[in-house]
């Protein structure tokens, strides 16, 4: 098997995540999936969230695609390319943790990021997280971060319609 055609494959079902994650974060985990989000959104004192079971969830499929591609498990009914498509789900959980769980929401490390687009990353999740309960909201990508100054237009517009209870003044 050509090795870039893989590198490619893996690349493109990392990239394939944010849009995955994108409509699960905003149809399902803000729709029907909430009793498993809302803790997310609310403050705890415990260190492991409801919404912790997405990433399970994530690592499923994952663990799914890699058995799709395993001859040792489907023998020659195995799918190639599904390895690598696993291996990009990995990825993407990877970039996940590391970008949402670690540096956004910094249960891993502690650092705030002054400038660029790691700032920008945290800005725009925290205007995410600017409002009450599963309605209205922005931003519900997990690495690809819109600007905040559209963010919190966004926002305002949408208090303004009724649609979203703000936390706090979106200036």
């Amino acid at each position: 098997m050509d090795i870039l055609l893989a590198i490619m494959i893996v690349l493109g079902a990392a990239a394939t995540m944010e849009l995955v994650a994108w409509s699960s974060h905003k149809y399902i985990m803000h729709g029907f999936g909430w009793a498993w989000h809302r803790d997310h959104h609310e403050p705890h004192d415990g260190f492991l969230e409801k919404n912790d079971l997405y990433a399970v969830v994530g690592a499923a499929i994952s663990i799914s695609m890699f058995a799709v591609g395993s001859p040792v498990v489907l023998g020659a009914h195995a799918w190639w390319p599904g390895t690598w498509i696993g291996m990009g789900v990995l990825v993407y959980g990877l970039i996940y943790t590391f970008i949402h769980d670690g540096l956004v929401h910094q249960r891993w490390f502690r650092w705030v990021p002054k400038r660029g687009y790691a700032k920008r990353l945290v800005q725009a999740h925290k205007l995410h997280h600017a409002t009450i309960g599963k309605e209205g909201g922005v931003s519900f990508g997990f690495v690809v971060a819109r600007d905040p100054v559209v963010l919190k237009r966004e926002l305002r517009e949408q208090r303004a319609a009724g649609i979203a209870v703000l936390r706090e003044a979106v200036e």
